[in-house]
């Protein structure tokens, strides 16, 4: 087996939370990729987009199913977004500035997950008539 990828980051030779990390960048990825083909073919051809109002959005937020298909969405994209940040601080920065860095990008990532998850899982829904 190649101890590098074709392109890309090579695979880390040390265990632990790096060969994790890489290994979920590329899990991810293609899970992002079939997501939001599926997020966008839902949004624009099964439903018009036009005729989309707030109204639609508490109609689809009423099943649990899709409230939580939209924050596993959620996580996945802040997630990879998070580490992906994260691995060209590390490249990229040395001493104080990359600990500044990555201190400000974790607690960063924090605010948005936890804000983006009170959105959506306390969204004062009304009863669909």
């Amino acid at each position: 087996m190649s101890l590098y990828s074709r392109s890309g980051r090579p695979r880390p030779q040390s265990g632990g939370f790096e060969l994790a990390a890489w290994y979920y960048m590329r899990l991810s990825g293609v899970a992002l990729f079939v997501l939001a083909l599926l997020h966008f073919s839902v949004m624009h051809f099964v439903f018009d987009p036009s005729q989309e109002k707030a109204g639609f959005i508490d109609a689809r937020w009423s099943d649990v199913l899709i409230r939580t298909f939209d924050w596993l969405f959620l996580v996945i994209v802040l997630s990879h977004a998070f580490l992906g940040i994260r691995t060209v601080a590390k490249d990229y920065l040395r001493g104080g500035r990359r600990t500044l860095a990555l201190t400000a990008l974790y607690l960063l990532g924090i605010v948005v997950f936890v804000m983006g998850t009170m959105v959506v899982m306390t969204a004062n829904i009304p009863a669909v008539q």
